[in-house]
C-alpha cells in the first residue's frame, strides 16, 4: 500500500511537472537570460558628477554591467517611452539621436539606421537593460568604471564646435577617431560638410562596426504572410519560431538562400502553393514578431523544420533532434 501510495502521488504531481517543462521549453532567451542576473546593490552610479538614484538596480550577467537605459537616459537629459505592446523603449537623446530597443532583439535603430549590438537587451522586473558600454556610448558620454569602489561614472560629452584652426582633423585626433566615423557619426557625407559653426558629436558608438544585415520590405511582408497562415492565432513564441525557421534555412546551404525562395520551395509551406498565402493579412502580434525575428531575435537557433507530432508521421519526422517544442509544434534539425 505504502508503494501504491508514492506512486499515486507521482501521478498527481506528474502534470505539473511537465507543464513546468513546457513553460521553460518555450520560454524566449530573453526571459532566460534575465533569471540569470543579479541585482548588484553594491554598485554607486555617479552622473556628471553626482551620485545618482536609481528607480532600478544595476545588474550583473556573465561578470559585464548592466543598466536600465531608460531610468538612466532621463537622468542624461533625454527622453524615452516604452511600448509594452512590442516591448521596445524609444530614447531620444539630448543629442538629437533617436535610439530603438527591444527586449532580446540583438539590432538595435540609430537614427533609422540598424546595427547589431554583440549582446542582446533583456528586461527585468519591467525595464529594459543593456550593458553599461553600450549605454554611455548610445548617450554621448563617457564611462568609467571603478571595480574596487564599484562606482560607475557616466559623464556626458558636449558637441565638438568646428571653428578656425580646430577642423574635422584636429577634432578626430583630438578624440581618437577617425575622420571617416566622424562624419559618419554626424551624417555628413564628405569633410566639406563640417562648415565652421558645425556642433559634431565625437562619441562614436561600438555598434557602428556591426551594421545589421539588411531585409527589404517585400520580403518583410511575405514572411508576415506566411506566419500569419502557419500559427497566427498562436502565441507570440509560436510566431517568432516559424519566422526563424524560415531565416534558419537562409543561411543554411541546403536551402535556397533567399526568403522567398525558401518559402516557395519544396513542399514544408503548402500555403505557398493553394493561395492561402495571397490571402494572409497579418495580425499585429505576426508583423511584431516577424520584425523581431529579421532584427536578430531568435527562440529556436538551428531549427530547419516544424511540425505538429499529432499530425505529421513517418520515419524522416521522428529521426529529426527536437530543439524545443512550443504550442503543439516541434521544431527540429
Amino acid at each position: 500500500m505504502a508503494h501504491r501510495s508514492k506512486l499515486v502521488g507521482v501521478r498527481a504531481i506528474l502534470p505539473t511537472i511537465l507543464a513546468l517543462l513546457l513553460i521553460c521549453a518555450a520560454l524566449p532567451a530573453a526571459a532566460i537570460a534575465a533569471e540569470k542576473t543579479d541585482a548588484a546593490d553594491g554598485v554607486t552610479v555617479v552622473i556628471d558628477g553626482e551620485k545618482a538614484k536609481l528607480d532600478d538596480p544595476v545588474r550583473m550577467q556573465d561578470g559585464r554591467l548592466f543598466l536600465p537605459i531608460a531610468n538612466l537616459a532621463t537622468k542624461l537629459k533625454a527622453s524615452a517611452q516604452w511600448d509594452s505592446d512590442t516591448e521596445s523603449v524609444t530614447i531620444r537623446s539630448a543629442r538629437g539621436d533617436e535610439i530603438v530597443l527591444g527586449n532580446g532583439v540583438p539590432v538595435v535603430y540609430f537614427n533609422e539606421a540598424r546595427y547589431l549590438m554583440d549582446v542582446p537587451p533583456f528586461v527585468a522586473d519591467g525595464r529594459i537593460y543593456i550593458p553599461l558600454r553600450h549605454v554611455a556610448e548610445l548617450l554621448h558620454a563617457t564611462v568609467k568604471w571603478d571595480s574596487d569602489a564599484q562606482v560607475v561614472e557616466l559623464t556626458s560629452v558636449k558637441p565638438a564646435v568646428v571653428a578656425d584652426e580646430y577642423g574635422l582633423a584636429e577634432i578626430a585626433e583630438e578624440f581618437g577617431v577617425s575622420r571617416s566615423a566622424l562624419l559618419k557619426r554626424n551624417g555628413l557625407g564628405k569633410a566639406e560638410e563640417a562648415k565652421e559653426g558645425t556642433a559634431l558629436k565625437v562619441i562614436i558608438p561600438s555598434i557602428f562596426d556591426s551594421e545589421a544585415e539588411p531585409y527589404t520590405e517585400q520580403d518583410y511582408k511575405l514572411l508576415a504572410k506566411l506566419v500569419q497562415v502557419e500559427v497566427g492565432y498562436e502565441t507570440y513564441e509560436s510566431q517568432l519560431a516559424v519566422a526563424n525557421v524560415v531565416l534558419n534555412r537562409v543561411k543554411d546551404s541546403r536551402f535556397p538562400d533567399s526568403i522567398r525562395g525558401v518559402i516557395y520551395s519544396g513542399k514544408q509551406f503548402p500555403p505557398a502553393h493553394n493561395g492561402l498565402l495571397d490571402e494572409s493579412k497579418p495580425n499585429a502580434s505576426v508583423l511584431r514578431a516577424t520584425k523581431d525575428a529579421l532584427d536578430g531575435k531568435n527562440n529556436v537557433r538551428d531549427a530547419v523544420y516544424f511540425y505538429n507530432p499529432k499530425v505529421t508521421k513517418g520515419p524522416f519526422w521522428s529521426g529529426l533532434d527536437t530543439i524545443v517544442t512550443i504550442g503543439g509544434h516541434r521544431y527540429a534539425k
